[in-house]
């Protein structure tokens, strides 16, 4: 996953908070074990940890998605809904995929061609990506891109960027109206999109990008096409459940 330059709280001094946290709740249990049971459960505890320390970092990724999992609910639908135009595949498909990412995101582009697998798989798929522009430079590139959506060229301006890495050029490439795309690109509306997004995801506990959405699940990272289609068949066996 790739994260910006340290901003307020990177993901280290995150992992380091949840870790503190995580193990004052497991040593104030022990210490109500020593109390009632003599130090047993204490000593044998404190050992298991010290022989694997791997499992307070899973114990704190899981902490993490279950408390990213509340916030998601309180949400409601709203990060499910695209900027107009703001999206990949099926744009009135039933089931959502959401991506928070940015252009200079070197795993959000490592991620492209595995939302181009699912949404061909799928055509029910319906792929909301947030722009979430977290690196120097990015800003330009994603007003653009909202822009494009304006124009209904989000698709094309999308793949165009990945490949040329160049903002013009993508532009140019997917026949965009550029003295509209200018005046688009510095609104009010991309603005409060922008802004929008990054409340998003920091609400929900991201630290980079690219960050996914699926169903009830936050993901943070570059998580692969397998987990991607693992999570959305989840969401979508618990809807025809519903």
């Amino acid at each position: 996953m790739d994260t910006p330059p340290p901003p307020a709280e990177t993901p280290s001094a995150l992992r380091h908070t949840l870790l503190t946290a995580l193990l004052a709740l497991v040593f104030g249990f022990l210490g109500a074990a020593t109390w009632s049971y003599s130090g047993l459960a204490d000593n044998r505890t404190r050992a298991f940890l010290m022989t694997n320390p791997d499992v307070l970092p899973q114990m704190a990724q899981a902490y993490q998605e279950q408390e990213a999992g509340k916030r998601l609910a309180e949400m409601g639908d709203e990060v499910f809904t695209a900027f107009p135009g703001a999206v990949l595949g099926n744009p009135n498909g039933k089931r959502v995929l959401v991506e928070f990412s940015d252009y200079n995101c070197t795993f959000c582009e490592a991620s492209v061609k595995d939302v181009k697998r699912l949404v061909a798989e799928d055509p029910d798929l319906k792929v909301v990506i947030r722009e979430w522009p977290i690196f120097e430079g990015s800003d330009v590139t994603a007003r653009m891109a909202l822009a494009a959506a304006m124009q209904g060229k989000y698709a094309a301006f999308h793949d165009a960027m990945f490949k040329a890495g160049d903002v013009t050029a993508a532009a140019q490439a997917a026949g965009l109206d550029m003295a509209r795309a200018e005046a688009d690109a510095a609104s009010q509306a991309v603005s409060t999109e922008i802004a929008r997004n990054l409340e998003y995801a920091q609400a929900l506990g991201f630290t980079g990008t690219p960050a996914w959405v699926a169903g009830d699940t936050p993901m943070g990272g570059m998580v692969g096409y397998d987990k991607l289609k693992s999570v959305l068949a989840e969401a979508k066996s618990g809807d025809e459940a519903g």
